[in-house]
C-alpha cells in the first residue's frame, strides 16, 4: 500500500518557498521567517464595538449580536448587525459593523480619511482610551444611541502571544516596525506592541494604511524591532 504523505500547509509552502528564492539570490533569509509562528496582517475596516445597554437602545431590549463572520482572534466575530453613524453637520456612514462580544465600553474606530468625510477631528489612540475624543450618534432600527466620546482612529498595532514576545525580544507596550515589501512597499513606524495570553500574532492596519502600500494577501510582511 502506497504510503500517505501529508500536504503542507500554506504557509508552510509559502516558507519554503521563500527559503528557496533567496538561496537562488544568495541572500540571507530575514530572521522573521523563522519566528515561531507565521505573521498575518488583517485590514481593520471602520467598526465599533458597542455595551450590552447601547446594542439594545439600538436594537431592542434583550437583543443578542449574531455571528456573521469569525475573526482571527478566537472569540471575536463580526456581527450580522450594523448602524448608521451620525457625525458632524448631519453626515453619515451607513452599514457600520458591530464587532462582537459586547464590551465594557462603547468605541467607533475610523480611517482618517473616514473622519474627513464625515467632518470629524479625530486623534490616533490605543483601543479603550478614549479621553478627550469626540462622540456622535448611531442609529438603529430600534432608536439611537448617543456617544459623548470614543470615536478614534486606532493606533496601528500587532498581538502577540508571549512566545512571540520573546522571540522578537519585546514587551507589552514597546513600538516597532511593521516592513510591507513589493511595488508600493512602506515601513509602518510605531507599530504599537500588544501582548496577550493566547492571541494570535497579528498585525492590524487600517484601510488607509493598507491602500497606501497596496496591501493584499501576497504581499511579504516583516516585524522589526525598533
Amino acid at each position: 500500500m502506497a504510503e500517505l504523505r501529508q500536504i503542507p500547509d500554506k504557509l508552510t509552502i509559502e516558507k519554503m518557498v521563500r527559503e528557496l528564492v533567496y538561496s537562488k539570490l544568495g541572500k540571507k533569509l530575514p530572521e522573521s521567517v523563522n519566528a515561531p509562528n507565521p505573521l498575518v496582517v488583517n485590514v481593520s475596516a471602520r467598526h465599533c464595538h458597542l455595551t450590552q445597554e447601547a446594542v439594545e437602545a439600538l436594537f431592542g431590549a434583550g437583543y443578542q449580536l449574531n455571528v456573521h463572520k469569525n475573526l482571527y482572534q478566537a472569540g471575536q466575530f463580526a456581527a450580522k448587525e450594523t448602524v448608521t453613524l451620525i457625525g458632524p453637520r448631519s453626515r453619515i456612514i451607513s452599514n457600520l459593523r458591530i464587532l462582537g462580544p459586547c464590551r465594557k465600553m462603547n468605541q467607533v474606530e475610523l480611517a482618517y480619511t473616514d473622519a474627513v468625510s464625515l467632518g470629524f477631528d479625530i486623534p490616533a489612540r490605543l483601543s479603550g482610551d478614549v479621553e478627550g475624543t469626540p462622540g456622535c450618534m448611531l442609529m438603529g432600527p430600534a432608536g439611537f444611541f448617543e456617544m459623548d466620546s470614543g470615536v478614534i482612529r486606532a493606533l496601528r498595532h500587532v498581538h502577540m502571544g508571549e512566545e512571540d514576545a520573546a522571540f522578537y525580544g519585546v514587551k507589552n507596550g514597546d513600538m516597532m516596525n511593521l516592513k510591507i515589501h513589493g511595488d508600493c512597499g512602506i515601513t509602518l513606524a510605531n507599530t504599537l506592541v500588544r501582548v496577550t495570553k493566547g492571541f494570535k500574532l497579528e498585525v492590524h492596519v487600517d484601510t488607509d494604511e493598507a491602500n497606501a502600500c497596496h496591501l493584499n494577501p501576497k504581499s511579504f510582511c516583516e516585524l522589526l524591532k525598533q
